[in-house]
């Protein structure tokens, strides 16, 4: 009898505790939600001003993102994301490859200096990107890509140029992977690359998701570097870059409306790539369970 009381209470307790943590959670994720829901509300605000004095629009329109793609004349937006998925798509690309070639490199392979290449990765990554901004920039333009259509290349560099020192999550990941795999791929007569593309990267499809998403996201979002880089050009500007000459002192008034129409249009491709490669990152699970 008194067990089965004890039994009781414990659910009890944890049904308790269950519940707390639910409306907790709730109530963080509400916090989280509400600026991403004021940003949809007011890019559908007809526009008046920048001081808003109802959390309801009074009246519903297309009005700012219409302005955002088709008034080109002061702000090119389709220009600036035209870019931005430019830089992002190749910088993705080329940051992926670094990044899982060395994760793979340092998982595997042994050499002498291996030991103080993690030290020196370690140390180094615990510095902000941003330190070298000024030393970045005067590379560049001493090698003449500050100006023109070769801005698309300097920011592709920048971006992409240091990515094989973030190996550490995914050396950790590739660490994980059975290296029986890899030997028996070399009894069958299998490379190193093709050991890499054909057994590693099929096993280690959720670190190869994680990466990807991280490789686009970078540049898609970046500021600081995209506006030392891109200086004055307007039509080589990013969609940061441009959002943010929207709200400066001369066009806040007119364009705080089309700026939150377009902090909605740069979140679609973004929250687009997750939805499709998150498949891939639960069928990458399963199958690491399963194996």
């Amino acid at each position: 009898m008194r067990d089965k009381q004890k039994q009781g209470s414990a659910r009890t307790k944890q049904r308790i505790m269950d519940a707390i943590v639910h409306i907790f959670l709730t109530i963080l994720s509400i916090i989280w939600l509400f600026p991403v829901f004021w940003i949809v509300l007011l890019s559908f605000r007809e526009q008046k001003g920048q001081y808003i004095k109802t959390f309801w629009p009074e009246k519903f329109t297309f009005a700012n993102y219409q302005k955002l793609f088709f008034e080109t004349d002061i702000f090119n937006f389709p220009r600036w994301f035209g870019n931005t998925l430019l830089i992002s798509v190749f910088s993705c690309l080329i940051t992926t490859f670094f990044v899982l070639a060395v994760s793979y490199g340092m998982s595997r392979l042994r050499f002498k200096l291996r030991k103080p290449f993690l030290n020196i990765a370690l140390v180094l990554g615990m510095f902000p990107g941003f330190f070298s901004m000024v030393a970045v920039y005067y590379i560049l333009k001493a090698l003449g890509l500050t100006e023109g259509p070769k801005i698309y290349l300097a920011l592709i560099m920048a971006y992409s140029g240091t990515a094989g020192l973030g190996f550490y999550i995914s050396k950790g990941f590739f660490d994980t992977i059975p290296k029986a795999l890899d030997e028996a791929g070399m009894i069958d007569g299998a490379t190193k690359w093709q050991i890499f593309t054909k057994i590693t990267i099929p096993l280690s499809k959720p670190i190869v998701v994680y990466t990807l998403l991280g490789a686009f996201m970078g540049p898609w979002l970046d500021f600081v570097f995209a506006k030392v880089i891109v200086g004055p050009s307007q039509e080589y500007y990013t969609v940061a870059v441009g959002l943010y000459t929207m709200l400066t002192k001369e066009n806040i008034i007119n364009w705080y409306a089309p700026f939150a129409a377009g902090a909605v249009c740069i979140s679609i491709p973004i929250s687009a790539l997750f939805l499709y490669l998150q498949r891939f990152y639960a069928e990458g699970m399963s199958g690491a369970v399963k194996g």
